[in-house]
């Protein structure tokens, strides 16, 4: 299946930063200052068996691996999980106030509040929408892209609170965000294949 967000028709001659809100125009990706790097911890439990998980404590980042995992799948388990945790810990220290953005692109396109939006690790889609609760969950590989390639997923997303589904319909609201096809061109360059890159649940 094509990539959802791939699936935008051409907008002529809209594609310009012009066409931006100049609040919520970034010519460059969003730089964060660098976070604080923390210890890691690992901990092998008897009480696990075949799962790993890891948890951001005041001091450290805290990873539970089950106690008969072996060294090698051990350190790979805990890299997984310690750049997992770090993507998310970047993108909630990060510049970028997701819900006084979607705020923003909704009111200027006419689009609904959300409930909720918040970063979320998701690595086989950019966002998702729970449209029954009005929540979104935008992904953690998007914090340090060009706003505008992240506003057009916000915009995607507030578009299926609307339209749960990738109909004629629901695609007239998701393009009143003039750059979605340029976003689509950035993100499927950046994802090189990626599957599915928009999910609703």
């Amino acid at each position: 299946m094509a990539p959802a967000l791939l699936n935008t028709p051409p907008l002529a001659g809209t594609d310009t930063a012009a066409d931006t809100p100049a609040e919520l125009v970034a010519a460059e990706p969003v730089v964060a200052e660098p976070l604080v790097p923390l210890a890691i911890r690992v901990i092998r439990s008897p009480k696990r068996h075949k799962t790993a998980a890891a948890k951001v404590l005041p001091d450290c980042i805290e990873v539970r691996v089950p106690a008969g995992m072996t060294t090698e799948a051990e350190a790979e388990m805990v890299a997984k999980l310690v750049a997992r945790v770090e993507r998310k810990r970047a993108a909630k220290a990060g510049p970028i106030d997701l819900a006084d953005r979607a705020a923003k692109l909704a009111r200027r396109y006419d689009l609904p509040l959300p409930v909720s939006i918040t970063w979320a690790e998701q690595n086989d889609r950019w966002g998702s929408c729970t449209s029954s609760r009005g929540t979104i969950r935008i992904s953690t590989r998007l914090a340090r892209v060009p706003t505008w390639v992240l506003d057009a997923v916000i915009v995607h997303e507030l578009a299926h609170l609307c339209e749960p589904n990738h109909s004629t319909a629901f695609w007239a609201l998701a393009n009143r965000y003039p750059r979605q096809e340029r976003a689509s061109g950035f993100l499927e360059a950046m994802s090189q294949g990626h599957s599915d890159p928009c999910h609703i649940v």
